[in-house]
This record gives C-alpha cells, sequence and structure tokens, in this order.
C-alpha cells in the first residue's frame, strides 16, 4: 500500500551481504524490511529498550521488489517483512514464509478476524495483519435527502449527478457486484456483462471519476457523496468532520498489509519477538495512527482515532484478486463503457 520509492539503507545491505556470503550477522540486529515510514522511531526504539536488539529498517519501493529480493535470497537476509495481500500469495506459494509457531505469539489473540483468514493465508498459518485501506462512501448530511446505507443507495434518483468516486476500474465494478448480491472477484463473464449494465445506470449520478484528492470534490461542494480510498476519507473527516462515514451493509472491500517471517530469516527469534512487540496494544495503536490506516488489532480499537476503526457490526470483506483473462477483458470493457456513459 505505501508504494513510497526508498533506497536501502547501507547498514542493512551490509546485513544482508554478510549473510549472503556465509558470514553470521549479529545475533543483536534485526532486519526490518517494509516500506519507507511505516513505524514511528519511537515504536522501534522501544523494541530496542526492551529486547537489546537494533533494527535495520530495510527499505523497498515495490511489492514486486521485495519479492524478487526475497527470492534472490531464497528466503534469507531478511529476518521480518511487510508486503501487501497479493504478493503474500506468491511468498506463501514459493515456500519463502515460516510458519507461524503461535506459542511464540502470545498476542495473536488481538487480531481482528475480519482481516484473518484471508485468500492468501486462509488459516493464518503464515503472516499477521498490521493494517487495513478500505474504501468507504462519505456524505454530507446536509446535502443528501437520503440515508445512505450501502452501494445500492448510490443508484438512488436524487443522487443524480452528485457523487464523485475513485477510478480504480475493478473496485469499481466490485462494488457494483457487492450491491446486486455477487462476489467482488466474479469469473462468470455473463454476469460480468450484467455489472457492466448496472454500472451504465449509476453513469448519470457521476459527478467525477478521480483517482487522486477525489475528497476535495467532496469538501469543496462540487459533489454530496463520494466513494473514497482510505487517506481520503482520513483527509476528508479531517477537514470536516460532519461528513458522514458508510459501512456499506453488503459488505467492504478491502486490501491488507501482512507481516510475515522469511522461511530462512537469519534471527527468527528476534523476528518473533518483534512481531510479538508489535502485537501489543499500546504499540499497535501507536503505529495505527503514525500510517493512518485501518487497525486490524482488535485489542487496540479503544485507543486509536475512532474514525480508523471498523465497528463491530461489520463481518464480512472481501479483497480484489486476480481473475481468468477472459474475466478481466470484461471487467476492462464494463469500465471504458461506463467513463463513456459518465461523461
Amino acid at each position: 500500500m505505501k508504494k513510497l520509492t526508498a533506497g536501502i539503507l547501507c547498514a542493512a545491505m551490509a546485513a544482508a551481504m554478510l549473510t549472503g556470503c556465509g558470514g553470521s550477522k549479529d545475533s543483536k540486529e534485526l532486519v526490518l524490511y517494509t516500506w519507507e515510514g511505516m513505524f514511528p522511531q519511537e515504536v522501534l526504539d522501544g523494541f530496542e529498550k526492551e529486547t537489546g536488539v537494533k533494527v535495520i529498517y530495510s527499505n523497498f519501493d515495490t511489492d514486486e521488489t521485495m519479492f524478487e529480493k526475497l527470492s534472490q535470497a531464497k528466503g534469507g537476509d531478511y529476518d521480518i517483512i511487510i508486503a501487501d495481500d497479493y504478493i503474500l500469495e506468491n511468498v506463501i506459494g514459493q515456500g519463502l514464509a515460516e510458519k507461524l509457531d503461535k506459542d511464540k505469539l502470545k498476542n495473536a489473540g488481538n487480531i481482528n478476524p475480519l482481516y484473518q483468514g484471508q485468500f492468501y493465508d486462509p488459516s493464518d498459518e503464515y503472516t499477521i495483519p498490521y493494517g487495513a485501506g478500505i474504501p468507504l462512501i462519505v456524505y454530507d448530511p446536509e446535502q443528501v435527502d437520503i440515508e445512505i446505507k450501502g452501494y445500492k443507495d448510490l443508484w438512488d434518483p436524487s443522487l443524480k449527478d452528485s457523487i464523485a468516486i475513485v477510478g480504480n476500474y475493478r473496485v469499481i465494478n466490485g462494488i457494483t457486484q457487492l450491491s446486486m448480491g455477487e462476489t467482488m472477484n466474479e469469473e462468470d463473464v455473463d454476469v460480468i456483462a450484467e455489472t457492466g449494465k448496472r454500472l451504465l445506470e449509476l453513469a448519470p449520478n457521476i459527478r467525477m471519476i478521480q483517482d487522486d484528492n477525489t475528497q476535495n470534490a467532496l469538501l469543496n461542494g462540487e459533489a454530496s457523496v463520494a466513494f473514497l480510498y482510505t487517506s481520503q476519507v482520513t483527509a476528508a473527516l479531517n477537514e470536516n468532520p460532519d461528513l458522514k462515514v458508510v459501512y456499506p451493509e453488503e459488505g467492504l472491500g478491502f486490501g491488507i498489509m501482512g507481516m510475515f517471517i522469511p522461511s530462512e530469516a537469519p534471527d527468527k527469534d528476534a523476528a518473533y519477538q518483534f512481531a510479538d512487540y508489535i502485537l501489543q496494544p499500546e504499540i499497535s495503536a501507536k503505529c495505527t495512527e503514525y500510517i493512518g490506516y485501518y487497525s486490524t488489532n482488535q485489542a487496540a480499537d479503544e485507543l486509536v482515532n475512532p474514525n480508523l476503526v471498523v465497528p463491530d457490526s461489520v463481518t464480512k470483506g472481501e479483497i480484489v484478486q486476480n481473475v481468468s483473462q477472459e474475466a478481466e477483458e470484461q471487467y476492462s470493457k464494463n469500465w471504458t463503457e461506463f467513463k463513456a456513459a459518465c461523461n
């Protein structure tokens, strides 16, 4: 999720070179590999103070870069990694992740079940959720005559020319399918074609399709309803706390960042220590507030901004996954026709 470009720190490179050449890494160091800006420094300093293990923070720019580096290292070089859901499926499939010893994770019970049992790790044997991105509906109750409870309400005729949406074609196809009682990852081309027809019925209500800063249309009054990414929801509420957030009754579409220990991690004991440390409610809350994604630690929910906590009443969600080429082509066709109808 955090696609921030950053070079690998020299210290981390040195550590990786040592392990790759058969040398031994200092047992008091843990090499953490993830995007830049994923942890507040006070959390990393607190871990070192509590355990005596120094964190070497190494960064990648994309999930694909991480996967390539980890594959080259044959599951070694790094002690703990955080990456996105879809790439975790590849990591686990290639045998590059450690099967977790839950006896070493006394705080594992703090994880919110909503984010477990996902397609990439259905039995939760390899990964620990670290944060979730959840696109949601946000609207101005002063400008909208209906109570919006789910995706299906976006089709209400009273919302003509008043909705701003993000420009992710699979997500918009997906929420349309959820409004129809179907899965976001439908493979049946005929069903997907019906999705396209329903999208065309939504077109008159669309004011704007824009992927960046979509919340601005809501804040400046150009739109009265918006379907926004997590960061945009947060930005909108910070600017106008009177806006109403909708957790759609049909279910959520979300993305999850997961933490895992590589299969040949040089210091697995330190990795387990770090993972369990992050699962502490107070520590997890600090991380959630820092990165601005939704909390995946149920025990930390009461400690974070309520805007970063999904209500307990929400019990279902789904992640966009890869589909067949035929299905992909129909999704793309739907999107092309939908955008043309919105212009």
